[in-house]
């Protein structure tokens, strides 16, 4: 997937400047909403129409931020390939299916309710077996039988971000943590071994350690694991492999680079016409309290929309593009970090004229960006990361905050007065930023 500058010429690979999709953002469910009375009664009829029931199965690598410390991103992302092909393979055969773009390194996964939890977790122990045998990367994943609104690919409502966020922050490498809900559904007498995790739940009710039980056959997996091309070492893949966030053609790079470990020649080579300079601007909108999950949801929506509006607004006609909006998360690509810090400042404004509050990152680098199979696009890289812990991890709602790269880049800029210097550390990894 060589990337394209978005000012020059396009090519297959390359950006296109349509900007009429709007990536993991139900823009007719936004319109419903706002053309309506917006009352909870109306929000709960409005998502009654895209409910569904069943298990949401969320995986997150353990160890990224300091393996990305002496690998390259393209090393990095081969890495984490593996896992996602063995969790895919694993899932497609108790039932399951994807859900959205598997971007960087997480995976999200649906069961229907008719699935047996103990065959879902037999798959589970399967895919942390293959991964611990075939894999340097580890995740954690984290389960849940509830009911969910299904928009745009995506799964919403409170209780997928319940179980998003206990995956994501409460899981370590090599665990299974399911919901009470999970456990429920297994019969009397179930011969998995099971421990209660301290210190999680909420929403979703008390979490489980799932320890050891019963696996899958793998001598059953034959279809799935061909169609992921895994294992084996050729490299080909068939038509059911995970929603990989790539272009084929870097794809296969890619799979020929995981088969090749260690080879520094086809690393670099790889990199040099992959990778780009670019700087990244990642914003991060506030939150909508509201009185029900479901009212909160549509306000959710209808800020994003309105903070996408914003931003193609102000985005530059040549030298950037909108990667995506979805959720509460805009990211924008540039050519340049001062174009970047100018558009991160009238973000901050339009959005504030629009009564919201939100934390903006800017940060550049090498990164990979193109166009997804489906349609949408993708960005990954270190500036992607930084930026994020900048607005995310550590950011002061209403401010921007830049990179050393950055704040090096524009020098004595007018942009930048009234930055100050912070240091922060995060993830294990100190960090110098700059906050306005």
């Amino acid at each position: 997937m060589a990337y394209e500058s978005p000012a020059g010429p396009l090519t297959p690979g390359g950006f296109d400047t349509q900007r009429d999709v709007a990536a993991g953002l139900p823009l007719f469910l936004v319109e419903q909403w706002r053309a309506s009375d917006r009352t909870d009664g109306e929000a709960r009829r409005l998502l009654s129409r895209h409910e569904t029931r069943g298990y949401s199965v969320v995986s997150d690598s353990a160890g990224l931020t300091r393996l990305s410390q002496r690998l390259g991103l393209l090393e990095v992302l081969a890495l984490i390939d593996r896992p996602k092909r063995i969790l895919h393979a694993c899932a497609r055969a108790a039932g399951g299916r994807a859900v959205g773009v598997w971007a960087a390194d997480n995976a999200q996964l649906f069961h229907p309710e008719t699935v047996e939890a103990s065959t879902l977790l037999s798959a589970l122990l399967t895919a942390q077996d293959e991964i611990r045998r075939h894999c340097e990367v580890r995740i954690g994943i984290g389960a849940h039988l509830g009911s969910y609104y299904e928009l745009a690919g995506g799964l919403y409502g409170a209780e997928a971000d319940a179980v998003e966020e206990f995956a994501e922050n409460d899981t370590e490498g090599g665990e299974i943590a399911v919901t009470q809900a999970v456990v429920d559904r297994l019969p009397h007498g179930h011969p998995f071994t099971l421990r209660p995790k301290d210190g999680v739940g909420g929403l979703v009710g008390p979490v489980h350690q799932v320890l050891d039980g019963p696996r899958l056959d793998i001598a059953g997996l034959g279809e799935a694991w061909a169609a992921e091309g895994w294992p084996g070492e050729s490299g080909v893949t068939g038509q059911e492999h995970y929603p990989i966030p790539y272009a084929g053609a870097f794809y296969a790079d890619l799979l020929l680079l995981d088969a090749r470990p260690g080879d520094a020649e086809l690393a670099g080579r790889l990199a040099a016409e992959h990778l780009r300079e670019r700087t990244v601007v990642l914003v991060e909108r506030s939150a909508a309290p509201a009185d029900t999950p479901e009212l909160e949801l549509l306000r959710g929506l209808s800020l994003s929309a309105a903070m996408r509006d914003v931003g193609l607004r102000l985005l530059p006609s040549e030298g950037a593009v909108e990667i995506k909006v979805a959720g509460p998360l805009g990211i924008y690509l540039f050519e340049e970090p001062a174009p970047a810090v100018r558009f991160a400042l009238g973000m901050r404004t339009g959005l504030a004229e629009r009564e919201i509050v939100g934390r903006i990152g800017v940060a550049a680098g090498p990164v990979l960006a193109g166009r997804t199979p489906g349609g949408g696009w993708d960005v990954a890289g270190a500036p992607v990361n930084l930026a994020s812990k900048m607005a995310q991890d550590l950011g002061t709602p209403g401010r921007v905050h830049l990179s050393e790269v950055v704040r090096d880049a524009l020098g004595d800029h007018a942009d930048l007065a009234g930055f100050e210097a912070m240091r922060r550390t995060v993830s294990g990894v100190e960090m110098t930023y700059y906050v306005g």
